[in-house]
């Protein structure tokens, strides 16, 4: 009998050192190290937990499969810029409308940019109101950067239908 208790706490005690041997490990798709002046992270895809951390300058989520996703501000402009800009409509099929209200001949250009950062159009703006043609473009999510003289003024989310 005591033969059996010795046997079972083994068995009991080899499948929890089987088991903690594998909590740190994962199958995952990707990974790699980034470095940058703010610090260094090292990153994978494929596992399904994580957690979040927020502080004041900026949040981390500690995990993996979490979306890629860019958060603009609308209205919201850099520099000491004195003009409105508006894009409409969105979601769009066809064409963007560029309005800018106080435009007073700023050297300003638009770029469109694809989710993965490749510039798929570009032109200077000229006017209160500028059209920019999507109907050649896939359906997907595309920045639209306004610039002048080489500074972001501001950049639109826009969603092609």
């Amino acid at each position: 009998m005591k033969q059996k208790k010795i046997n079972l706490v083994l068995l009991l005690l080899a499948g929890f050192v089987v088991n903690a041997s594998q909590a740190q490990t994962g199958i995952t798709t990707a990974g790699g190290n980034a470095a940058g002046i703010g610090g260094t992270v090292a990153w994978s895809t494929g596992q399904v937990v994580y957690t979040k951390y927020t502080g004041v300058n900026g949040s981390v989520a500690e995990g993996v499969q979490q979306p890629h996703e860019i958060s603009i501000t609308p209205g919201t402009q850099t520099g000491g810029f004195n003009f409105s800009l508006m894009a409409y409509p969105n979601p769009t099929n066809d064409f963007v409308t560029l309005q800018l209200k106080y435009y007073n001949n700023e050297n300003l250009t638009w770029q469109l940019f694809d989710i993965a950062g490749r510039l798929v159009g570009s032109n200077k703006i000229t006017g209160n109101k500028t059209t920019i043609v999507m109907s050649h473009l896939a359906a997907a999510t595309y920045l639209l950067k306004i610039i002048s003289d080489n500074e972001t003024v501001q950049i639109f989310k826009i969603i092609k239908n």
